[in-house]
């Protein structure tokens, strides 16, 4: 392999188990033809080294946490307009892509035998305002959900997510929403959550749109109804099993284009990311086969 490799280090995430690669993920990169890396030191950093990074000539970049860490640095290759390929190593809290991809979630030595050898796939992404998204875009319960997580020091993973997502079981309102999908309007909606996938899983191991495809030139949209407790707890029981799609009050639409209407500037996240929209009305496209990623070889 001759391409150089770079490695991008968030030492907060997983709360504070990202340090624990560095050791590991150098070891097992060791027999790349160059190889440098550097550690984040504050938000930002992420995108900062990788997009220095590929400007330097790394044609690989590795990103080792979770999908914030990912998509932070998917957003630098993509600024960058050059040919750099992402390489995943899972180290976050939230690791929902490397799932999709079938990158493995806890074998450093596996994650770095993929960067070396080379294979790789073009996926799409989301775009959402100026940001991409690698995995998925969220509103209403999600957010409250992901709001929630940064006040819960004592869990991780999909153990946190679900015990958050149980605390906001009770007291999260909802949101109303119109818009058009591919241009098509639809009409106003009571929601408690909106998800717009890129990929299949999110919130630790959550199949949140099961059908979703990264290389097809679209989204997944999936709208969840408001309700009462009692319903939210049984769509949360199907979402458990993925059985979700069949509830009365949950739907998806397949969509290149969507464009919603919230009666404010919403928050929403991308990849676990915390944002608040610019306007009360959000676009989000798919980007077609934008991102070139490091997968397992066949």
């Amino acid at each position: 392999m001759d391409e150089p490799v770079y490695v991008v280090f968030n030492p907060h995430s997983g709360k504070g188990r990202g340090a624990q690669f560095v050791g590991p993920v150098l070891r097992g990169l060791a027999g790349a033809h160059r190889l440098e890396h550097g550690l984040t030191q504050g938000p930002g950093d992420e995108a900062r080294l990788a997009e220095e990074a590929v400007r330097r000539g790394f044609r690989r970049i590795v990103a080792v946490g979770g999908d914030g860490t990912w998509s932070n640095v998917g957003n630098a290759i993509l600024r960058t307009g050059l040919p750099a390929k992402l390489g995943l190593v899972p180290g976050g809290t939230g690791c929902d892509l490397a799932k999709t991809l079938g990158i493995p979630p806890r074998d450093v030595a596996a994650c770095c035998r993929i960067v070396l050898e080379g294979a790789s796939r073009r996926i799409d992404v989301g775009r959402i305002e100026d940001r991409h998204f690698l995995n998925i875009a969220g509103f209403g319960y999600d957010v409250a959900v992901l709001e929630d997580s940064w006040n819960v020091a004592y869990l991780e993973g999909g153990a946190l997510y679900l015990y958050c997502a149980l605390r906001q079981l009770g007291s999260y309102r909802g949101f109303p929403l119109e818009g058009t999908v591919d241009g098509r309007p639809f009409g106003r909606s009571d929601l408690l959550m909106l998800i717009v996938a890129n990929a299949r899983i999110f919130g630790g191991g959550f199949r949140i749109a099961p059908h979703a495809d990264v290389a097809d030139g679209r989204l997944e949209a999936v709208a969840f109804g408001n309700m009462g407790v009692a319903g939210r707890l049984s769509v949360l029981a199907r979402l458990l099993r993925g059985t979700h799609l069949k509830h009365p009050k949950v739907s998806a639409v397949s969509a290149a284009r969507l464009v919603y209407r919230f009666t404010a500037p919403p928050a929403y996240e991308t990849d676990g990311e915390w944002n608040r929209a610019r306007a009360a009305e959000v676009v989000i496209e798919a980007v077609p086969r934008a991102l070139e990623v490091l997968v397992p070889g066949s």
